[in-house]
């Protein structure tokens, strides 16, 4: 009786058996969905970043002026583009300018925002508040907050003089955006607060993912305060601080807006990085096809960046 219920289950077809004709159509309905869920992106991707960045790759290969959009011509110039750019006497300086505009925000963005990320994640009230206000700076548009913080820099009228002078810190206004001397250090600082929020966002999200038991096995242990920082949260956060790191260096790198409404990368060139000079290259003085290539090689120090931070994301999650 046994064998026979088991010969009769064994030879019954399953219930979600389905002819093989309907089970294709089936599968070619599920690809066609997934194709009209993804061309639409990819359409997006191909206008909107595939097109400029390959039209801007051969302008720079180019003598496209403001000739060019009368008479259609843009003579093929080769390298000639990439050598102008890179023997003049700006480039030195934009490059400089550059490395010391991107290392300062990134300290000053990577300390302050850790500090605050471990001090919310002590539990008090009114934190969620408070962290809240934090992400203001990051919401705002970058020429409006160019814009008032050009009006708290001002040498004459400036909220911050104002405030150092009622204080007798400094006798009379500093020239904060137009000395040679503190234009990028005021620009470096304008650009922090940009981008303190983001480090904070991501270093607070780091943080509670650590669990506390590890705090607590460290507090048996003697380790509290800024020993248990050190043995506890900074290795377990590595693989993030990694990431906020190399991610705030690509980010910074093509700052252009905040640069453009405090100094316009003066004055005399003290505040000019390599994105201001491509702009002013390409819309101030019509010379595309340097600017294309100037533009170019700021792509290029980016993509080094980029290229560490897919290995440094790879490395976290395998860590």
């Amino acid at each position: 009786m046994t064998t026979a219920t088991t010969s009769r289950v064994r030879t019954r077809p399953p219930a979600s058996a389905e002819p093989a004709p309907r089970r294709r159509r089936k599968l070619r309905r599920e690809t066609l969905y997934q194709w009209g869920f993804l061309l639409p992106a990819a359409v997006y991707l191909a206008l909107f970043f595939g097109y400029p960045v390959v039209k801007n790759l051969v302008m720079s290969f180019q003598d496209y002026g403001t000739a060019t959009f009368y008479t259609g011509e843009a003579p093929w110039v080769g390298f000639e583009n990439y050598a102008k750019v890179l023997r003049s006497s700006i480039f030195s300086t934009a490059l400089t300018n550059t490395a010391l505009f991107t290392a300062g925000s990134i300290a000053g963005q990577f300390v302050i925002g850790l500090a605050l990320a471990v001090f919310f994640r002590k539990r008090f009230p009114l934190s969620g508040v408070l962290r809240s206000l934090l992400l203001l700076p990051w919401l705002l548009p970058l020429i409006a907050s160019g814009a008032v913080w050009k009006w708290i820099l001002d040498k004459d009228s400036g909220a911050l003089n104002q405030f150092l002078v009622a204080l007798h810190v400094v006798p009379t206004g500093v020239p904060w955006l137009t000395s040679t001397s503190l234009a990028l250090v005021a620009v470096v600082g304008v650009n922090i607060w940009v981008g303190i929020p983001f480090n904070v966002t991501i270093l607070y999200g780091g943080l509670q993912d650590i669990p506390d038991e590890l705090y607590e096995a460290a507090a048996l242990d003697g380790a509290t305060g800024w020993r248990a920082f050190r043995h506890v949260t900074w290795p377990m956060l590595r693989p993030v601080v990694s990431v906020v790191l190399v991610l705030g260096v690509v980010y910074t790198l093509k700052v252009l807006d905040i640069i453009l409404a405090l100094t316009g990368g003066g004055p005399a060139n003290s505040s000019q990085t390599i994105a201001t000079e491509s702009y002013a290259l390409s819309f101030a003085e019509f010379r595309f096809g340097e600017g294309s290539a100037l533009g170019n090689i700021l792509v290029l120090i980016s993509l080094v960046f980029a290229v560490v931070y897919l290995r440094a994301s790879r490395r976290g999650v395998e860590d």
